[in-house]
């Protein structure tokens, strides 16, 4: 049942929590990684914030992979996700969530912690006589089997320095901490990574070393081939992580990449408008209550003047209407969102009339069709049609 936060004694404090301008549930149900990630430990630490201004519990839910942290959301067992960017790949209908059982889906942005001073990027072993990313070619890259998401970010480093697979040695492993490991142990020669990852910490403690490539910013033929593998790319100078004077420049920080971790998203027509915009207005004004929860690094991109409001995921209504209140939503966001409304109308009409033709196909069948389909359909519309 939904109820109205409103301003209400809490007897033990003596104090009054404040009323938020929209309703609520009296539980809020999130889905996130695993209980060891920052992205589950940045959710209890929202949760925390939360039921201490407005007396709002947040239920969370860990997941051990993208599509079980997505099904409760599917079921309506859970509001929204605080999801990787595997989150894209679901609003595209690539990948794992090619296949029948999913299709692209029509997935609503609410916030996102955004911006912050580390970088998600591959690290390279100091050994492997890589300095830029045009350097990769004809070395080893760590891919890791089942992990579209982790794999597309080294391919985009790749790009960057005009490298494709089939200029590299593809070495497949099992999970991240083996692909890590094989580094370390010389398997490998790049791997993707948080650069607050302390798994980077045993690289560069390693007799291999670490090494970061740097992106300039300024390098636009770079970036143009970067996005066109991951459109989520954006460039970021980063000055937290580990072993970051290991660079061209030799400086501690180094011109790197971001993106939005966690993405938080509810499905268009499953996700109440009010509570999008309660949730956006509470965590955006309540950010100071998340920074100072604990000992927690990299929260500062869950700051309003860190959100990317023009980037791969339409926003929901509720969360447009908070952010229009604060003045960070214009005619160029307007756009730039009503464009992305467009490109998933555009997959969700191909995936419809194919899956209604098709859905007695073989599964392999099924998922090679709909790509051809996918890529097709992009193409017609006069949109970019990445992972085809």
């Amino acid at each position: 049942m939904q109820l109205r936060i409103l301003a209400t004694v809490a007897v033990a404090a003596g104090l009054a929590a404040p009323a938020l301008a929209a309703d609520l549930p009296k539980t809020v149900t999130l889905t996130a990684y695993g209980t060891t990630s920052s992205g589950y430990a940045q959710s209890i630490a929202i949760g925390g914030m939360l039921k201490k201004k407005y007396d709002v519990e947040l239920r969370v839910i860990p997941g051990k992979n993208d599509v079980s942290r997505m099904i409760p959301v599917v079921k309506k067992r859970a509001h929204i996700c605080a999801c990787g960017i595997a989150a894209y790949f679901n609003q595209e209908g690539v990948y794992m969530f090619g296949s029948k059982r999913w299709g692209p889906m029509a997935l609503r942005n609410l916030y996102n912690n955004a911006k912050g001073p580390h970088g998600l990027m591959p690290v390279i072993a100091g050994d492997a006589g890589i300095k830029t990313a045009a350097d990769l070619k004809g070395k080893r890259m760590a891919f890791i089997k089942g992990s579209p998401a982790l794999n597309t970010n080294l391919k985009a480093l790749m790009a960057f320095g005009g490298v494709t697979v089939d200029d590299v040695t593809i070495v497949e492993f099992p999970g991240w901490k083996q692909a890590v490991d094989g580094v370390i142990g010389g398997q490998a020669d790049a791997v993707m990574v948080s650069t607050m990852s302390p798994h980077v910490n045993r690289l560069m403690a390693s007799p291999r070393g670490n090494w970061w490539v740097n992106l300039p910013p300024d390098d636009k033929e770079g970036w143009a081939r970067a996005k066109a593998v991951a459109p989520f790319w954006n460039p970021n100078r980063v000055t937290l992580g580990i072993g970051l004077e290991n660079n061209e420049t030799g400086q501690p920080e180094v011109d790197g990449q971001i993106y939005p971790y966690p993405i938080v998203v509810g499905i268009a027509g499953d996700v109440d408008d009010d509570l999008t915009y309660a949730m956006t207005k509470a965590v955006m004004e309540g950010y100071e209550g998340i920074d100072g929860y604990g000992t927690l690094k990299g929260t500062s991109g869950y700051q309003l003047e860190a959100q990317n409001l023009k980037w791969v995921f339409p926003y929901a209504a509720g969360s447009i209407r908070y952010y229009k209140e604060a003045g960070a939503w214009g005619a160029e966001e307007e756009a730039h969102n009503n464009a992305l409304l467009k490109r998933q109308d555009v997959l969700m009409g191909a995936w419809a009339t194919y899956y209604a033709a098709n859905q007695d196909m073989e599964d392999e069948a099924f998922e090679a069709g709909w790509a051809e389909t996918r890529r097709e359909a992009l193409t017609a519309a006069g949109l970019e049609a990445p992972f085809s």
